[in-house]
């Protein structure tokens, strides 16, 4: 498709999205644009997270925190609190520490610009456009996995991703249309989602169908492709379970950079590729207890690799071993929710809890 073709496209992707359009929390009503502070906060949150699960998280941080300012005046541990559970922690850091700067350094106004938006803790190239267009309505291309669906289909791009990813920008950047601009980045999101589906697309109601390269190929449902992933690494090791005898755990801070920075967490060895004796690893208890090992594994996923705990279990004989642990403090178990608590962490309290 070259930039002739643009006009056509968007007129008709623009009149499939005035009839079929998603109904989003973060999404204004056909007509009005979306605050630049809920274009942001949902963009942040959607990053390698889906809509089912954004959208309660979503409704709870801005009835918590309805303004860019309310969320810049909180505490770093109660947003990380409200974010748990949604994973890829950083993220969480950096909504904050965006917030505070827009507080202080842009009188609580975001910049329209995209330049500037990337400039802000957390911002990158596609949430700067998607702030910018779809806040703003001012031209931006915003390219996301769905858009990148969408344009390599339509291109019938063979060359596999991330290698096609500046050939995709380029001729995404290429259609966006002068008009409309929010309502075209959020059309191409919804028919990424909703049609151009990555299984099984749905070409014979798709508005763009005529210019779909792939399509007259025969080959949609194989774009766009993609380089093969190297195999994720499993690490494993040891969490040590200290509970009192109502019930409340022990839970210390992990530092405030890194993995799970400035999460709660229970203690436990360090995480490491290899053999692995959850026997031997008792040498790393964290304070002096007649620690229990339970059956069965703790599995979960991070980005870059693979997570496997053993869980020890022990009942403190008195509050006072918490003073041998920094950073650490009782929580009673009605009260986990109100902790920044990573999943994989609720995961081993859990286990503890019910062996």
């Amino acid at each position: 498709m070259t930039m002739t073709h643009a006009p056509h496209h968007a007129g008709r992707l623009l009149t499939w999205y005035d009839r079929h359009r998603r109904t989003l929390p973060w999404r204004a009503p056909a007509g009005e644009r979306t605050a630049p502070y809920l274009v942001w906060l949902s963009e942040i949150m959607l990053q390698q997270t889906t809509v089912a699960t954004v959208g309660d998280y979503y409704r709870r941080f801005t009835k918590r925190w309805p303004t860019v300012e309310a969320l810049a005046a909180a505490p770093l541990d109660d947003v990380l609190s409200a974010w748990a559970g949604l994973g890829y922690y950083a993220r969480a850091r950096n909504l904050h520490a965006c917030a505070r700067a827009v507080a202080e350094q842009h009188g609580g106004r975001f910049p329209e610009d995209e330049a500037g938006l990337r400039a802000l803790p957390g911002i990158g190239p596609y949430t700067a456009a998607a702030i910018r267009a779809i806040a703003f309505d001012l031209k931006a291309s915003a390219v996301d996995g769905n858009v990148e669906r969408v344009i390599a289909r339509l291109e019938a791009i063979e060359t596999p991703l991330p290698d096609a990813k500046f050939e995709i920008t380029a001729r995404a950047a290429e259609l966006v249309p002068n008009q409309r601009a929010g309502d075209y980045a959020q059309a191409m999101m919804d028919l990424g989602a909703t049609v151009c589906t990555p299984r099984k697309p749905l070409c014979v109601i798709c508005p763009l169908s005529r210019n779909c390269r792939a399509l007259k190929l025969g080959i949609a449902e194989s774009l766009p492709r993609r380089s093969p992933k190297a195999e994720k690494p499993t690490r494993r090791g040891l969490a040590f379970v200290l509970a009192r005898k109502d019930g409340a755990v022990l839970l210390r801070k992990r530092p405030p950079k890194g993995l799970l920075g400035g999460m709660d967490e229970v203690p436990s060895s360090p995480w490491r590729e290899g053999k692995f004796s959850p026997t031997d690893a008792l040498a790393d208890a964290p304070l002096p207890a007649r620690w229990t090992l339970l059956d069965g594994l703790v599995r979960h996923t991070f980005t870059h690799f693979h997570l496997e705990l053993s869980v020890a279990r022990a009942t403190a004989t008195t509050d006072r071993l918490a003073r041998l642990l920094p950073g650490s403090a009782w929580c009673t178990l009605d009260l986990l929710d109100d902790r920044a608590l990573p999943t994989v962490m609720r995961k081993v309290i859990e286990k503890a809890c019910l062996a």
